[in-house]
């Protein structure tokens, strides 16, 4: 009973802090937030890069480039597709965070890659570390906050989505194993807008997608298993695992797409409140982080 009361009450508090942070209540405002930039607008040096077919760090055909204060994913050094999924690492793990950015579409899709990557991208988070990923390996064993725009068919083509490459989820409290599952989004035109997306990870807890400022979907308790990844080290793949952290990376997969403003909002840190380093917003302890 003691434990069942403790998750209950830390699910509690999660709860009242996503309600905090999704309505951006007024009393945030006399908050400190230490938001970090992620991506520093001018170089990629704190990212590190994983390519089907090509070692881990070898950015192959400049895939991943840094211009005009954005990060372009592109393939114009490419002579073909060849399955060539690629993604983009920020150098650190996270477990507890509200990662904010913003996307569009651009360019011509490459016609050489699988039809379902046309105007498709994605945001992968609690993914294992790219440096334990073999060279022919394609996706991380990771989710993905999935990011869609509307086709010319004119179906509808929700964006912010969950996708689970050797992963699974809980959803509706229900562990659900479909590969994904569509959010409540209105589909968007690739016109070259920005879209704004927000995704709040609360370890292997309570997770939000957000989508110009509508929570679009929520699921919680991450975890290894399932399918939709390939030639992987099996000692990277052991279901059942429970995943609370992992790496942060920008998906590569045959449409041109742009990334700014990526910036990350620690959710961890120390709780003690004689400390400089404490902040009324952290929702994790860590006392190794108190000053």
């Amino acid at each position: 009973m003691k434990t069942s009361f403790s998750r209950f009450t830390r699910h509690c508090a999660a709860l009242s802090l996503l309600l905090v942070l999704c309505s951006g209540a007024s009393n945030r405002g006399t908050v400190t937030e230490d938001w970090i930039d992620l991506f520093n607008g001018k170089d990629i040096n704190n990212w590190i890069v994983k390519i089907q077919h090509h070692e881990t760090g070898d950015n192959y055909a400049n895939t991943f480039r840094a211009e005009d204060r954005i990060i372009k994913v592109r393939y114009d050094g490419y002579d073909k597709f060849n399955e060539q999924f690629g993604h983009l690492y920020f150098k650190q793990p996270y477990s507890y965070y509200h990662l904010k950015f913003e996307y569009r579409f651009t360019g011509e899709w490459r016609k050489d890659a699988p039809g379902y990557t046309e105007l498709n991208s994605g945001v992968m988070y609690h993914s294992q570390d790219p440096r334990t990923m073999p060279k022919e390996q394609d996706w991380p064993i990771s989710i993905e906050m999935q990011l869609l725009a509307g086709l010319p068919d004119g179906k509808p083509r929700p964006t912010g989505n969950m996708c689970s490459p050797g992963t699974n989820i809980v959803y509706k409290g229900k562990l659900d194993t479909r590969h994904c599952i569509n959010s409540s989004s209105k589909t968007y035109p690739a016109n070259n807008d920005w879209i704004r997306a927000e995704l709040i990870v609360l370890g292997d807890s309570l997770i939000t997608h957000i989508i110009n400022g509508d929570t679009v979907l929520q699921y919680s308790k991450p975890q290894i298993g399932g399918d939709v990844v390939n030639r992987y080290d099996p000692k990277q793949k052991i279901d059942g695992t429970i995943l609370d952290h992992g790496f942060i990376a920008l998906q590569s997969e045959g449409q041109p797409v742009d990334f700014r403003n990526v910036k990350l909002l620690n959710l961890e840190g120390c709780m003690d409140k004689a400390s400089k380093s404490y902040r009324s917003y952290f929702v994790k302890g860590n006392a190794g982080l108190c000053k």
